[in-house]
């Protein structure tokens, strides 16, 4: 049996790996160190490979990157794009080595030949090629799905359009798109001069670059690509070995990095990794490491793949770049979601490619660990080249007028009272409903489809509406005009008629609903929904203390304490009664008539749904299956008691069928229900 701690723990990863991905392969502006994102992935599957029954299909472990951007139509890769294992040390690469010969059943005694070439830090694309001409080109998206960008790489000069008659009628190549140091000072000079944002570093400014909409604007940015694969390909007889599948790519007009090179065995690689690293700082582009893959194709095959990645490829990273500045003040930034995080200010120092100014000390935790003040000389360091941290505090550099840095109490923001969760090393704002840092988040939380269900107010109008004052507070919305409305950037007379019939709609409501739509700190939509089964209103809960709140299944310490303080907070008391005041109602619910869970007929079971009914829609199948005591989840495992299979049912129902898990259809769950 694995431990509830053991659960929350291995969620909690895959949450905040997702966020990672999301920041990193979408949204181009990760907020930790690739070492930091390589811990969390490493502690994953740890658990992972402890405990086998916590992997599911939406684990991290199973996926790679994050999901396309909404601007650009999508392009399924008609082979999956993978990502790399990574290795730190040369044990790690040893440990490697053995574990292919392993794979493939050779002796060790014989010494593999690997294709080893630098690791670019660009974006990952793959192009197409019909007929031998360009017909598509995507980013590697979520692995199975990316964003087709096919007029912006066009508008790389190194990438062929067309290709000799001798290439393959159908082939697929891969490889890394990336900016040079020349190109990159050149836009930054060009940034700056029309007053701009700079762009951090090379690849963020490569991967801008291929996700502009004007394709106008992309060849004008100093784009280049090395190849270092192929995917489909309609010849059989293409190459043997990686060498030559690169030796063909070349004589086709890619490409290829001139640094790639074959090695023999574990000492060729490292004796590689060693001549790149000095090389790396007479590079044009940037490196993070080195690639090692091996050499001979069909032993690729024969070595396989992981969920996320081929057993027969490495990388193997470079140490993080280091140098010493000092921290002039130490002060805190408040997100979207309360998070309180402490930021050094730092005397500006070059490293790693670019000018490092502030840093995030991240909570109350690794202030401690570092034992940090104003003041000091501290050592900076960009890990993975992406994200700088400040690695140690060099104690005998420290003068006397140093000094200690102390958590806030009140929010700098809205001076909202600030609790500490758990351990303490995470501190909130408690003013969730005002705070001017968290109202945005705040707002589309509250009018998103779970919560109060509001249609026509998607972020980009919630953000539109707080930048022009129309709103300051959730319950603002409920005093929102049709001329408002109809003033806003892609509004009319119907979109603004539609929103306003929809917040009218909204204001009948059912009490789990609203309690979930408040974004009271850790409390989802179960939580709620337990919340208002046990106190019926929202004054009887606004007036329980966190005793009470225990008592109750799944709610331990941290989640009852947000929930006192969130009630306890003045500001949030106001929104709520002018929530109420404004029209905002639900159906109060006799606690005492509240059937005991245990005595329901699906109590203690997991069910899962997958396809459609033409009887009731999902969620209506949902609600009614937890109103009979089941437990809804959105993925199938070897815990799963029933599996309801309606129409177009997708992967769910294979899953079901190999895992032996009991599956009925809708005349089933209508029986059943009944």
């Amino acid at each position: 049996m694995v431990s509830k701690n053991i659960r929350d723990r291995h969620q909690l990863l895959c949450t905040e790996i997702q966020h990672h991905n999301a920041l990193y392969y979408t949204d181009d502006s990760p907020e930790i160190s690739d070492y930091e994102y390589d811990q969390l992935i490493n502690e994953l599957l740890s658990l992972e490979s402890k405990f086998p029954e916590l992997v599911t299909p939406n684990s991290p472990s199973q996926r790679v990157g994050s999901k396309p951007l909404d601007e650009f139509s999508q392009i399924e890769h008609q082979m999956p794009m993978l990502s790399l294992s990574n290795g730190f040390s040369a044990e790690d690469i040893l440990g490697f080595d053995q574990r292919l010969h392993k794979e493939t059943d050779i002796d060790q005694s014989e010494v593999f030949e690997y294709m080893a070439e630098p690791k670019l830090d660009g974006l990952a694309v793959s192009i197409m090629y019909e007929d031998q001409r360009l017909v598509y080109a995507a980013t590697r998206g979520d692995g199975r799905v990316g964003e087709d960008i096919t007029h912006n790489v066009k508008t790389i000069k190194s990438v062929p359009l067309a290709l000799p008659k001798e290439a393959p009628r159908r082939l697929e190549v891969r490889g890394e798109i990336f900016m040079p140091f020349k190109g990159f000072d050149q836009l930054n000079a060009s940034q700056l001069a029309k007053n701009k944002k700079a762009f951090v570093n090379p690849r963020n400014a490569a991967a801008g670059s291929l996700r502009q909409l004007d394709s106008r604007i992309t060849a004008k940015r100093h784009l280049d690509i090395f190849v270092y694969s192929i995917g489909v390909n309609s010849d059989a007889e293409f190459a043997v070995t990686q060498s030559q599948a690169l030796e063909n790519l070349k004589i086709f007009g890619f490409p290829v990095c001139p640094l790639v090179e074959v090695v023999q065995g574990v000492d060729g690689c490292l004796n590689y990794y060693e001549q790149m690293e000095i090389k790396r700082p007479t590079l044009d582009y940037e490196i993070d490491g080195i690639v090692y893959k091996l050499n001979d194709l069909k032993l690729q095959q024969v070595a396989g793949f992981i969920a996320k990645a081929p057993r027969w490829a490495l990388a193997h990273k470079f140490p993080a770049q280091e140098k010493s500045t000092i921290v002039r003040e130490i002060d805190v930034q408040v997100g979207r979601t309360g998070a309180i995080t402490p930021v050094a200010r730092l005397e500006p120092v070059f490293v790693g490619g670019v000018t490092v100014s502030n840093v995030t000390l991240h909570n109350k935790t690794e202030i401690a660990r570092l034992g940090i003040r104003e003041g000091d000389t501290v050592i900076v360091r960009r890990a993975g080249d992406v994200i700088p941290q400040i690695v140690s505090v060099n104690l005998s550099k420290r003068t006397n007028d140093s000094v200690e840095f102390h958590f806030p109490s009140n929010c700098p923001v809205c001076n909202s009272p600030v609790i500490a969760e758990g351990d303490g090393a995470i501190s909130r704002c408690t003013g969730g409903l005002i705070c001017a840092a968290q109202v945005k988040q705040a707002i589309t939380h509250f009018v998103s489809r779970k919560a109060m269900n509001i249609d026509g107010l998607g972020e980009k109008i919630v953000e539109q509406l707080v930048e022009k004052s129309l709103i300051e507070t959730v319950a603002d919305i409920y005093s929102l005009t049709h001329e408002q409305l109809k003033e806003l950037e892609g509004f009319g007379e119907k979109s603004a008629t539609n929103a306003l019939e929809s917040i009218t709609k909204s204001k009948e409501t059912e009490l789990g609903r609203l309690l979930f739509a408040l974004g009271i700190p850790q409390v989802g939509e179960s939580t709620a929904q337990l919340l208002a089964q046990s106190f019926g209103t929202i004054n009887k809960l606004a007036s329980s203390d966190a005793q009470t709140l225990m008592a109750l299944p799944d709610i331990g310490p941290v989640v009852a304490e947000n929930i006192v303080a969130f009630f306890n907070a003045p500001h949030n008391a106001d929104v709520i009664k002018l929530l109420l005041d404004r029209g905002v109602s639900y159906e109060v619910i006799d606690v005492d008539s509240v059937v005991d869970p245990n005595s329901l007929p699906l109590n203690g079971k997991t069910v899962v749904l997958t396809g459609s009914f033409s009887s009731m829609s999902r969620a209506e199948a949902k609600k009614k299956l937890q109103q009979l005591g089941a437990k809804v989840t959105s993925s199938v495992s070897k815990k799963t008691s029933l599996v309801i299979i309606g129409q177009d049912a997708g992967s769910k129902a294979t899953k079901a069928e190999e895992l032996g898990v009991n599956t009925t259809d809708e005349e089933g769950l209508i029986a059943m229900l009944n």
